[in-house]
């Protein structure tokens, strides 16, 4: 018959795997898996972008740091396709491309001509397949305020039914009517509506008279995009006027960053 006390000790026997591990060892493990995740997740699925022009303001400022989505614009994986399923580029959708002319260059504009679509711009209106764009216009004050966080806003028109986002224009120097005094340089989609080619997109900077855009040099070829604009994690614009300096950069970087645009939608 088995003692009971045999029966305990018995119960209470693990079996050993070895040596346990050092504190040491158990970071530095954790710090790889860290690292491969981190990488993993900037190559195929996320990505923070500096914004360094206004030409999105004041959608994004200068100086803004967005996290962009980059799996939503890419092709379907076996592996994480169900887990992220993929999506169509939509009017309005604001992205991350590489600029045709220069692929070392990354631009973020807003999406205005969809493949197949004819676009047209007349002053601060713009026409898609003959039908007016629906954008709420903003006036601001664009000379001298280049480098600031924010252009000074100074008249807010009313919001034409549709319409999702703003666009802004400077108040000194556009125009209502179709005069066309302010289309130097312009080649595409200004004096004729011009047809979107396919896999192709028109895009436009929401800073409308401080934006070089597809109204310039042409449209973005679908393979050029690789990314969508989520919110802004961090803003710090070392050109800004306003901003104080302390003589050490990385006090001043933490002194002057814009803390409220951090978790800024981008829309």
């Amino acid at each position: 018959m088995t003692d009971q006390k045999d029966i305990n000790k018995t119960s209470t026997v693990r079996p050993s795997y070895g040596p346990p591990k050092s504190i040491v060892r158990e970071y530095f493990e954790q710090g790889v898996i860290t690292v491969i995740m981190a990488l993993f997740l900037m190559t195929f699925i996320a990505q923070a972008v500096a914004v360094p022009t206004g030409s999105m303001q004041n959608t994004i400022n200068i100086g803004d740091h967005l996290f962009v989505n980059k799996f939503v614009f890419g092709k379907p994986t076996p592996i994480l396709g169900k887990l992220l399923p993929t999506g169509e580029i939509k009017r309005g959708d604001i992205i991350v491309f590489k600029l045709p002319s220069d692929a070392k260059i990354n631009y973020v504009k807003r999406v205005i001509g969809l493949p197949g679509d004819t676009v047209q711009v007349r002053g601060r209106r713009v026409f898609v397949n003959g039908q007016e764009q629906p954008e709420q216009h903003v006036l601001v004050k664009l000379e001298g305020h280049r480098e600031d966080s924010e252009l000074p806003i100074v008249k807010v028109e009313s919001k034409p039914p549709g319409a999702f986002y703003r666009v802004y224009y400077d108040a000194e120097h556009s125009t209502e009517d179709d005069g066309m005094d302010f289309t130097q340089g312009m080649r595409f989609g200004v004096k004729e509506p011009t047809t979107v080619p396919a896999n192709s997109y028109f895009v436009m900077g929401d800073s409308r008279d401080n934006s070089l855009d597809s109204r310039y040099w042409g449209f973005v070829p679908r393979e050029n995009i690789f990314a969508r604009a989520l919110y802004v994690h961090w803003s710090y614009n070392p050109r800004d006027s306003n901003n104080a300096s302390t003589g050490n950069r990385l006090f001043d970087m933490i002194r002057n960053a814009k803390w409220k645009r951090t978790g800024t939608a981008v829309k």
